[in-house]
């Protein structure tokens, strides 16, 4: 079947773009961390290492909401889901800016997740929906755009603001921030036309095919490895590389920059050739996290792997999410809350373990090697994938979805 070239796949629905500004935040707001772990350890007596669970908190919460979530709302209106999460993250980032508890500030990351799985899920299926088959894809591209927008501009500006005043006032920049979007999302998201609400029993009966597990192994592997070396790239950047405190938010910028463009050619391709897509953007990851601990002594290697991570990393998450969307068929809210699920499951793991690394003799190059360990193990999940498809020519058997026109290849 030749590639799809319907033009709706050319321009997204206004409604992707209003949504992608949420997402905007919550990016900004799980790997903001990241820049600031030094003065967060610092003011609240913990070691970064420690510092560095506030990462794996959202990371857990995220685990959980998203399906729990996905469950609890399935038969509110759609819009009222995704306003109700803005304000609540909105509530528990002001929660952490006022507390000087680490314990409480471990909380409240906690249930900022669950209101960020409660949106993500949604609004996946809000964009995707709007955009139609035919771009689906690319509709997550610009969702997930909006996270790696927020490494392009949102986690460097928010570093750098916790660096020039305190680590606080990003949180309450991102709690006026998202009081704002719950506004905008409520005024510029449509009513919803009626439509059929299924039971949580419907839901778990479509998550039958062996696809949509491999799929979302893929996801949890990828990003743990990306992601396991990003936590702790403050320490390394400073400590190995030896660049100075005040550029650290310039290589942020350029792994954000890195990530959009990845999103942005990922999405694109992922609509016509997904797994080859996958397979050689996992090579690729693990390739560049493999160079970052060999090379990582040196300045200028390591700000151009860090930028290339970026890329290889995330032109794989909107092609995963698509597919898991694709395999679940008629449960396409609790597919992509399983989504988020996975990938946090893979950022929780990745950056404890990372963590462990970072404390031991290995030091800064301890993040980069989980990294590259667990990026490596993607691609048995992705060949067992192609395996699956080159065995069963026909897709239909795992795919409850519109009709071969309105469907892009597998393979």
């Amino acid at each position: 079947m030749p590639p799809l070239t319907d033009d709706r796949s050319a321009k997204l629905p206004f409604v992707v773009l209003v949504l992608a500004v949420g997402t905007f935040l919550m990016g900004t707001t799980e790997f903001v961390i990241a820049g600031l772990l030094p003065e967060i350890s610092d003011e609240l007596n913990v070691s970064v290492s420690h510092a560095g669970l506030l990462i794996t908190a959202f990371a857990a919460g995220m685990i959980v909401g998203a399906p729990v979530m996905a469950i609890a709302t399935l038969r509110l209106p759609r819009r009222s889901t995704l306003v109700l999460a803005l304000t609540v993250f909105a509530l528990g980032h002001v929660v952490a800016a006022l507390s000087p508890s680490f314990a409480v500030v471990l909380a409240a990351r906690g249930v900022t997740a669950l209101a960020t799985g409660a949106f993500w899920c949604v609004g996946a299926v809000v964009a995707t929906t709007a955009a139609g088959p035919a771009a689906t894809s690319q509709a997550l591209g610009m969702l997930l755009g909006g996270m790696t927008v927020a490494n392009v501009a949102g986690v460097p500006l928010g570093a750098w603001l916790g660096q020039m005043s305190n680590w606080r006032a990003p949180f309450w920049v991102l709690a006026c921030l998202s009081a704002g979007a719950a506004l905008v999302i409520g005024r510029f998201i449509p009513d919803e036309e009626q439509r059929e609400v299924r039971s949580v029993r419907a839901e778990f009966a479509a998550l039958r095919q062996a696809r949509v597990w491999l799929a979302l192994s893929a996801i949890a592997l990828l990003l743990g490895g990306v992601l396991a070396a990003y936590t702790y790239i403050s320490p390394l950047l400073t400590e190995r590389a030896g660049i100075p405190t005040a550029a650290v938010p310039l290589v942020l910028t350029g792994y954000g920059a890195g990530a959009l463009l990845g999103t942005t050619v990922g999405g694109r391709l992922g609509d016509r050739r997904p797994l080859a897509t996958l397979i050689t953007a996992a090579a690729a990851s693990t390739l560049v996290l493999l160079l970052l601990v060999l090379l990582s002594t040196s300045p200028v290697a390591t700000v151009v792997l860090v930028t290339v991570m970026g890329v290889t990393g995330f032109a794989a998450t909107p092609v995963l999410g698509a597919l898991v969307m694709r395999f679940a068929g008629s449960a396409p809210t609790l597919a992509s809350a399983l989504a988020s699920s996975s990938s946090n499951v893979g950022i929780a793991v990745g950056s404890w373990v990372a963590g462990i690394a970072l404390a031991s003799p290995l030091g800064q190059a301890g993040p980069p090697l989980v990294g590259t360990v667990t990026a490596a193990l993607t691609l048995v999940p992705l060949t067992a994938l192609a395996l699956m498809r080159a065995t069963r020519p026909d897709d239909h058997a795992a795919t409850d979805g519109p009709s071969p026109r309105g469907r892009a290849r597998v393979g």
